[in-house]
């Protein structure tokens, strides 16, 4: 007769939730689009040629990409240039974004973030995931803390075996 008592798994057992903020990454791939490519001399925008090569453009290599818009030149570009840009792609690509992919990831965390409904992690024990294998911006981790502060029971940080408490509502 065995005296073993069964294994329980109590982090399945505690109700903790987790929020894993890499599934709220973009799904389609991000490109970039540099404009000192059609700089005179990598400093120059000449209107009549920067128009003709846009037109030339193959912009159906975007098809459902996030294009980033950006120049890796101090060239001074006017806001014009980012427009017509814009204008090509919109037919081909599943967004445009002026800036970089940090600058856009922490716009795209944002509006995910705005879309959550805070009511479904009410009085919830959560723990927000952290290693992520794919690069989650810092600030989305602000976001989703302040976002769910006021609901939840508990935010914690890490994984389930392994969590850093980081807010606990007081019991009245």
């Amino acid at each position: 007769m065995s005296t073993e008592k069964p294994l329980v798994n109590r982090i399945a057992q505690s109700g903790l939730i987790t929020f894993k903020l890499e599934d709220y990454l973009p799904k389609a791939e991000i490109v970039h689009f540099d404009l000192k490519d059609y700089l005179f001399k990598e400093l120059i925008l000449k209107e009549k040629d920067f128009r003709e090569a846009l037109k030339e453009h193959d912009w159906s290599t975007y098809q459902d990409k996030i294009l980033l818009v950006h120049c890796s030149t101090d060239a001074i570009i006017p806001v014009w240039a980012y427009m017509l840009v814009t204008a090509y792609a919109t037919p081909y690509a599943s967004e445009v974004f002026q800036g970089s992919k940090d600058d856009y990831l922490i716009r795209h965390f944002s509006k995910v973030i705005d879309r959550i409904d805070a009511a479904d992690y009410e009085d919830a024990l959560l723990v927000i995931k952290g290693c992520s294998d794919l690069p989650v911006p810092l600030t989305a981790y602000v976001m989703i803390t302040e976002k769910l502060r006021p609901v939840a029971r508990s935010i914690m940080f890490g994984e389930p075996c392994s969590t850093v408490p980081i807010y606990k509502k007081r019991r009245k």
